[in-house]
């Protein structure tokens, strides 16, 4: 698609010009919105806020859950010429007071689950609150479900009347997104029309998506990778996009993928790693001569095939794209998802990037790599090392202007001759595709300089039976994984021994100890000499994770 400007309004009047009869943002439950309605509902809610004072250059956030009023009021807050301000549903109360002080937001729109956020929270700036549900004003000490059920909208969505012209220019501010990092600060990322318009439309090199296109989302509107890539990339070249009512869990997620019968979704690999665990692997171990066929390459590759067919149909029949990012995949995970030929594709990127930077369709994939850097960016790996990893440093028009408020961050992430430092270590092959190694911050040294990528080890941790996460790191020079086990099934397994063998006199206890030292032989023969594990601990409860499912690394490594 051809735009005059690369702003969110001019995508949005191109494409609901040229898709008009087509069907937009809805539920998965019930929705008919077609482009030329999406379009009036935004200049409706555009009228509003504009009704409320929103000027060019003010701050409006969004705190909700995933629906089409969230793609409606992201664009009704362009046409204005403010800022989108968008937070995620994982945030606590106390991240939310100081997001919501340091943009100096002046309206929310939150969904009806997340209101009693809230209810704690006050700022000099915030003047009103709208329920997204149905853009109701939520007025002072009414946060429950009940009570904001009972209000009535005050936005006229007819008022389809000529907006006052506002000029939205490339390289105006369109969101400030504060991410919800694993190192424990939350930054304002600061991105422009030009970043995410063009973001979006360099994903179409990658994946092309027509009016044919069904998209399913399930991860937070708020994560600019749901945000790019399931709302304005759909958007952009008529797709559909549909959404549930509620959080998507697996009992959800199996009846809408066979009512919509999705053409894409993006995920993170926690969901698909999470599959295959609980429904792939059991189907191999359920009795001992498919567990014996499938230690057999080529035996494993047939039956992955085979369990790939009805994966495929799971997912509703029609998939193309299962989009993967946010973080490395598991590799035994890959390797299946690879023979059961599953249309996975991975991807790399940053909120300070739009968030696309490389990454593959389903037919560029290759085992535990992303794949080519997106046209019009431009990468370099900085200092390679003699095994040519270094820092991914990146160029492009999708990198952000910038954090907000903080020229001493901006000082650290930018060199002077413009280049962003990631802080990721990567490596490009004679191909000039990208591989990732894992984060500088999170990168151990080892005893003799050696450099231990704790993300590498993990993968293999979480492979082992029992295990549902883990996390490496240095303990008083001491290379330890803490591990959260899944104790239902490994006390399902204690007991079956107990019956089994009659002489069997270990206490839960000495069984779990004989489960972390198997643990520790399992890992140490499939590592290198420095990546050997010293020390298993046991994880009692999961650890905390980001909205984005990332590990809060910082609270377990000091």
């Amino acid at each position: 698609m051809t735009l005059k400007k690369l702003t969110l309004p001019e995508l949005l009047k191109t494409s609901c010009s040229k898709f008009a009869k087509k069907l937009s943002l809805n539920f998965v439950a019930s929705g008919k919105r077609t482009y030329q309605d999406l379009y009036n509902e935004v200049v409706a809610v555009a009228h509003h806020l504009l009704r409320l004072g929103v000027k060019k250059g003010d701050k409006v956030a969004i705190l909700s859950a995933n629906m089409p009023n969230w793609g409606i009021t992201q664009f009704a807050i362009a046409q204005t010429g403010a800022i989108t301000v968008p937070i995620l549903p994982g945030f606590s109360s106390t991240e939310l007071q100081n997001i919501l002080e340091h943009a100096e937001v002046k309206v929310i729109f939150v969904s009806r689950l997340l209101a009693k956020q809230l209810e704690t929270v006050s700022t000099p700036f915030l003047k009103h609150k709208i329920l997204i549900n149905n853009f109701a004003t939520i007025p002072d000490g009414c946060y429950t479900p009940e009570e904001l059920d009972r209000l009535t909208p005050d936005i006229n969505l007819h008022d389809t009347s000529l907006l006052p012209s506002v000029e939205v220019e490339e390289d105006d501010i369109a969101s400030i997104i504060y991410t919800s990092g694993t190192t424990g600060f939350s930054k304002g990322v600061i991105l422009t029309h030009k970043n995410l318009v063009w973001d979006a439309q360099q994903c179409h090199t990658i994946q092309p998506v027509d009016e044919t296109y069904k998209f399913l989302s399930i991860l937070p509107m708020a994560h600019t990778y749901e945000n790019t890539l399931g709302l304005l990339l759909p958007l952009m070249y008529g797709a559909q996009v549909y959404y549930l009512d509620r959080v998507p869990t697996p009992k959800l997620l199996v009846p809408a993928m066979q009512k919509v019968r999705p053409t894409v979704i993006l995920s993170v690999p926690l969901i698909i790693e999470k599959i295959y665990k609980t429904q792939v692997v059991p189907k191999f171990q359920k009795n001992k001569f498919i567990r014996t066929l499938y230690g057999f390459s080529p035996a494993r590759k047939i039956l992955n095939y085979l369990a790939g067919k009805k994966l495929m149909q799971t997912f509703g029949g029609e998939l193309k794209f299962f989009g993967i990012g946010g973080s490395k995949l598991d590799a035994t995970v890959e390797r299946f998802l690879r023979e059961a030929r599953f249309p996975y594709a991975i991807g790399y990127g940053l909120t300070e990037t739009a968030p696309m930077v490389a990454g593959s369709n389903p037919s560029q994939t290759f085992l535990q790599g992303v794949g080519p850097v997106m046209e019009g960016v431009t990468i370099k790996i900085n200092e390679p090392d003699h095994k040519g990893e270094g820092e991914i440093w990146i160029k492009g028009p999708n990198v952000m202007q910038g954090y907000y408020k903080r020229p001493e961050l901006n000082e650290e992430v930018f060199s002077p001759d413009g280049w962003f430092k990631t802080g990721d270590l990567g490596a490009m092959d004679k191909q000039g595709r990208l591989s990732i190694r894992g984060r500088i911050k999170t990168m151990i040294l080892g005893a003799s300089g050696e450099n231990i990528y704790p993300e590498e080890i993990e993968s293999i941790i979480n492979n082992f039976r029992f295990v549902n996460e883990s996390l490496v790191v240095e303990k008083k020079g001491k290379l330890v994984a803490m591990v959260h086990f899944n104790m239902e099934e490994l006390e399902k397994q204690y007991h079956k021994l107990k019956n089994q063998a009659g002489n069997y006199k270990a206490k839960i206890s000495d069984y779990i100890e004989e489960q972390k030292q198997e643990l520790r032989e399992y890992v140490n023969a499939r590592v290198n000499n420095f990546s050997k594990l010293q020390l298993v601990l046991v994880q009692h409860e999961p650890f905390e994770k980001t909205p984005t499912h990332k590990i809060k690394r910082f609270l377990y490594s000091k």
